[in-house]
């Protein structure tokens, strides 16, 4: 039996993504938000999940991709990270797919920019690649973002 993993998939625009499904706390709909004024422009705000406050990051903005479309409301991919939990903002949840590890690929040189950064490599499925999302990069907000935070204060 050849060795595989799970992942939990989700899309963003055109682009499908995953996560290991290990790194899933769970998913959820979309959830009303406070917002954090002083907070970099990827985090959309806070949630209360349950008596825990989950920051959330809207992964449109994250990796630089077009806002969604208007009255699209996001979904939640609710990850654990070294940090604590995070949600994620995702235009639409896929399925839990099972691959095999052998047909794991590096990135291809036709992606770029910040996903090509937060990307650690991809799947071939039937009519479409599966970019696998390290959450930790993720989760990690550029610096440019909060040191244009602090010049605000000044």
């Amino acid at each position: 039996m050849t060795p595989s993993k799970q992942f939990a998939t989700f899309s963003l625009g055109s682009l499908f993504l995953g996560v290991d499904v290990l790194k899933v706390q769970e998913v959820i709909r979309y959830q009303e938000m406070t917002r954090v004024p002083t907070a970099p422009m990827t985090v959309e705000g806070l949630i209360n999940l349950r008596g825990q406050i989950i920051t959330a990051i809207d992964l449109r903005r994250r990796l630089d991709l077009p806002p969604r479309s208007e009255g699209q409301l996001p979904m939640n991919v609710v990850v654990r990270t070294d940090e604590g939990a995070l949600s994620f903002l995702v235009d639409q949840i896929g399925d839990v797919v099972e691959i095999e590890d052998e047909s794991f690929e590096r990135i291809p040189e036709t992606v770029t920019g910040v996903v090509r950064d937060l990307v650690t490599g991809v799947y071939k499925l039937q009519n479409r690649l599966l970019l696998i999302l390290d959450t930790e990069k993720a989760a990690n907000l550029p610096v440019a973002s909060t040191s244009a935070l602090a010049s605000t204060k000044n």
